[in-house]
């Protein structure tokens, strides 16, 4: 095969160091259009990038030029950049060092996008702690709860 053809659609999770409440406006919307672009430049088409005060959620398609690890921790470091230049009140703002990042079929891309861009009423129910077990368990994913939160 001469043409190497990649259509991975991917829902990437992270959030704020021991989950502080950091992202509110002005700088919310500011900041996921922050990440849309940086997932933009290294070619992962954004679909949405949402959240609430203590995490991020980003639907992109992964690109074929880059690995999963590279385009978080890019993410992360360019985004945790940007937030603590936009005042001096976040001057310790920081990412947790982990992430999840599970796979979505195409025919499922709109239901994960509604699901991000309705986090603020999503998050009048659930905490983010609930949120991300039940992705853990919904995927079916081996964790050790101990290193998840710290």
């Amino acid at each position: 095969m001469s043409q190497s053809l990649v259509k991975n659609y991917v829902h990437i999770i992270f959030s704020t160091k021991y989950r502080s409440k950091w992202i509110h406006p002005p700088h919310e919307e500011k900041l996921h259009a922050y990440i849309a672009g940086v997932c933009n430049n290294l070619e992962c088409h954004v679909l949405i990038v949402g959240g609430y005060t203590d995490h991020i959620h980003i639907l992109c398609m992964l690109s074929k030029k880059i690995a999963l690890m590279t385009l978080v921790q890019k993410v992360k470091a360019n985004a945790s950049r940007w937030m603590k230049d936009q005042d001096t009140s976040l001057g310790d703002f920081c990412w947790q060092n982990g992430y999840g990042a599970f796979s979505v079929k195409p025919s499922e891309t709109d239901v994960v996008f509604n699901y991000i861009k309705n986090q603020h009423e999503h998050h009048a129910q659930k905490t983010f702690k609930e949120e991300y077990l039940t992705f853990l368990k919904t995927y079916n994913m081996d964790y050790d709860e101990r290193y998840i939160w710290d």
